[in-house]
């Protein structure tokens, strides 16, 4: 293992047992849905199964690390106020003065730990189902865009810095 594997955050969201009737009795199966990131703004998840749990979270966090995406931080919270969205799931991540801390709920306190946000407000609104609630937060926070990537696109300047 390298050292950006032992910096990284794993956390898990949602572990379920799912139950088979077969002639002898119940089949057990586990998924298990991580969150892993770096504590610096990046973030992925993933969804792993198997028949033990070690090794449905060992799927997860693999596919967690394959699938990090960078995301626009300022300051240990958000640049500014967006919406993410996906199936059912609604969520509205708001940035928050410091030492407010991290107001959130289950899947969406999760990735929020592991991509280093620490003070934010956010609401999840429409289901609990923690695989649509993730992949809203997920959305919303890739969404994001930061100042000088702005500027960038219009082919404008930054006239201030932003600390």
């Amino acid at each position: 293992m390298d050292q950006s594997e032992l910096s990284q955050i794993e956390k898990i969201v949602y572990l379920n047992r799912v139950a088979k009737v077969v002639k002898g009795g119940r089949r057990f199966s586990f998924s298990a849905l991580v969150v892993v990131g770096d504590g610096k703004g990046s973030v992925g998840y993933g969804l792993g199964k198997a028949n033990e749990v070690p090794e449905a979270i060992r799927k997860a966090s693999e596919q967690a690390k394959k699938s990090m995406v960078k995301i626009a931080l300022l300051d240990g919270t958000l640049p500014y106020q967006t919406e993410g969205r996906f199936g059912a799931g609604q969520v509205v991540l708001k940035p928050a003065s410091k030492g407010t801390g991290i107001i959130a709920g289950g899947p969406v306190r999760a990735v929020m730990e592991a991509v280093g946000v620490t003070d934010i407000l956010t609401k999840a609104i429409g289901t609990n189902n923690p695989h649509n609630v993730l992949k809203a937060t997920i959305a919303g926070l890739v969404s994001l865009r930061c100042a000088d990537a702005v500027g960038e696109l219009r082919g404008k300047k930054l006239t201030t810095p932003r600390k």
